[in-house]
């Protein structure tokens, strides 16, 4: 097994999420790896937790990584918070990413929960399932 390559699969993820034309129109630059101190914005995507797990075999390194990637918004219901996870969806599901180390072997879409949370917000939280190869250190 191989954790070697969770971090340029987050900052892949992270990037692309970013130049997401559709996903900024929604929500502008309010995309997080870690949340900022003071006062949030109404509606923001924030990259959580994840989950890794071996795929090596004969040939190499390999793991599959399921991660999370919320929807939180204080807006009453819940059409703001969807539209922005649609735009999620379309942005990472099948996306051909490129990574500093490794190799994406495929991204894709698995499951999303939408709920309340307290203090009146709203959160969708997407789950995507990446498998990512490693041939060693660049």
């Amino acid at each position: 097994m191989s954790y070697a390559v969770a971090s340029a699969l987050q900052a892949s993820v992270f990037s692309r999420l970013q130049g997401d034309a559709a996903l900024s129109a929604l929500v502008g630059a309010d995309i997080y790896d870690a949340l900022p101190t003071g006062t949030l914005p109404p509606i923001y995507v924030a990259l959580g937790p994840e989950t890794v797990r071996d795929a090596g075999d004969q040939t190499g390194d390999g793991a599959w990584h399921r991660f999370v990637v919320s929807v939180v918004t204080s807006k009453s219901g819940f059409q703001a918070a969807k539209d922005v996870a649609a735009a999620i969806s379309d942005a990472l599901h099948g996306a051909d990413l490129m990574l500093a180390r490794g190799h994406l072997v495929g991204l894709w879409f698995e499951k999303a929960k939408a709920k309340r949370e307290s203090r009146g917000l709203r959160c969708i939280h997407l789950t995507f399932r990446a498998r990512v190869e490693d041939a060693g250190a660049p």
